[in-house]
């Protein structure tokens, strides 16, 4: 797989990976077709809260606004949900991941489970327009 260009958002969680397939949430992509469907494709984390972050979460939510600890946790737990998910399309042989869909489930206080699931497929780009009609005249 190819390497991972990370970012760093303003919350400080590094999120954004870039993966060598396509992630969609669509089912059809324009200007490809389904070759092949490889299967259902899934990742998953659980993260749970720690006590240094929940005093901050205290103290902010005195104050008001956003509680950026915690968002940082969902957004890497989130982009390691789909790393995950990934990692399994990549062994199916897939060049994409259709249908992708991100869901949280609450385990026990303060624990929570993200998962990302999607179908592996390959996709094969279609002929343009241009490319599929050859146009032979005959002067």
């Amino acid at each position: 797989m190819k390497e991972k260009h990370l970012i760093k958002s303003k919350t400080g969680a590094t999120t954004g990976f870039r993966h060598e397939l396509l992630l969609t949430t669509i089912e059809h992509v324009e200007g490809y077709r389904i070759k092949k469907v490889l299967g259902f494709v899934r990742g998953n984390t659980i993260r749970a809260r720690n006590i240094g972050v929940d005093i901050l979460a205290v103290l902010r939510n005195i104050a008001g606004g956003e509680i950026l600890e915690y968002t940082k946790l969902m957004a890497e737990s989130r982009e390691q949900a789909l790393d995950r998910m990934v990692e399994q399309a990549v062994q199916l042989g897939a060049n994409a991941v259709i249908g992708t869909h991100l869901t949280t489930s609450m385990l026990m206080g303060g624990a929570a489970e993200i998962l990302a699931y999607g179908t592996a497929v390959i996709l094969e780009k279609l002929p343009s327009s241009s490319e599929s009609s050859s146009v032979v005249s005959s002067d």
